[in-house]
């Protein structure tokens, strides 16, 4: 079982966006100095970029990352990891493991290791970049409490995070995991939206996207369903029923629901 030294270093197999909001997040936190944090990337340019930003410690290849931490985040494409574990499985042994691989389950990842890992499955998302991420976490054998506590600080330094089943998790990705991009897709519209009855661009689009964040945290911060806040807006007879009435009549809840599903069904491919 993974038991987390206090001076624990933590590894980064991939430095994409991901992996520096990551970085930026335990750094600004202080989980981790820049001392501690080590990262592997096939683009030199990306690697400069991190150290002399971040600070960090930069290694040529994947093993020696590997080597040199206790945790260790796959910050790569589903699509390549089964290749990424192949070339570190000699020295991955009794470290902690972190997947955030779309689809990639803990059963496979155990699959191609030699020697025993904890391994946790993430699903972020992209809004991490900004510290206003949504992370689910699904915990493999072997993950004791410190284990999981050292994982849950990790990405509550860039948001929420949240606990379930690993039978979930191809359905959390298919809402939070792709779910910014169905939003940034309603901000762009409603702008355009308000682009069309005369507003300018950069007026439409601040306001679209301020009334998302304003009524994204009226939904976190004040507990009540969506409905219940819905229904609060829209008076008698007024400007937002009719406006309710029309997203009603282009099927919005039946298309989002839609969307999150074919995400869900396309997550459970990359896994099979």
């Amino acid at each position: 079982m993974f038991k987390p030294s206090p001076i624990s270093t933590i590894g980064f197999v991939g430095g994409g966006r991901m992996a520096e909001a990551l970085i930026s997040g335990v750094l600004g936190a202080k989980l981790y100095g820049p001392d501690k944090i080590r990262v592997a990337d096939p683009d030199g340019t990306r690697q400069d970029y991190l150290k002399q930003q971040y600070g960090i410690q930069v290694c040529p290849t994947n093993d020696e990352v590997v080597s040199a931490s206790e945790v260790v985040v796959l910050a790569v494409k589903p699509q390549i990891i089964a290749e990424v574990l192949k070339g570190v499985r000699e020295v991955i042994s009794h470290r902690l493991v972190v997947s955030v691989a779309a689809g990639f389950p803990i059963r496979r990842i155990q699959e191609l290791l030699d020697g025993p890992a904890a391994i946790v499955r993430a699903m972020p998302n992209t809004p991490a970049m900004v510290g206003a991420g949504m992370t689910a976490l699904a915990i493999g054998p072997g993950v004791g409490p410190e284990g999981v506590a050292c994982v849950r600080q990790m990405f509550e330094s860039v948001g929420k995070v949240v606990q379930v089943d690993e039978r979930l998790m191809d359905a959390v990705t298919g809402l939070s995991g792709s779910g910014p991009a169905y939003i940034f897709l309603a901000i762009e519209a409603m702008a355009d939206g308000g682009v069309k009855m005369g507003l300018p661009r950069e007026t439409a689009n601040v306001l679209s996207a301020q009334t998302v964040l304003g009524a994204a945290r009226m939904v976190l911060e004040s507990g009540q369903h969506p409905a219940r806040l819905k229904d609060q807006v829209a008076s008698p007879g007024g400007t937002t029923i009719a406006g309710l009435h029309r997203l009603e009549q282009g099927g919005l809840r039946a298309v989002l629901m839609d969307a999150v599903e074919a995400a869900t069904k396309r997550s459970q491919e990359l896994g099979n």
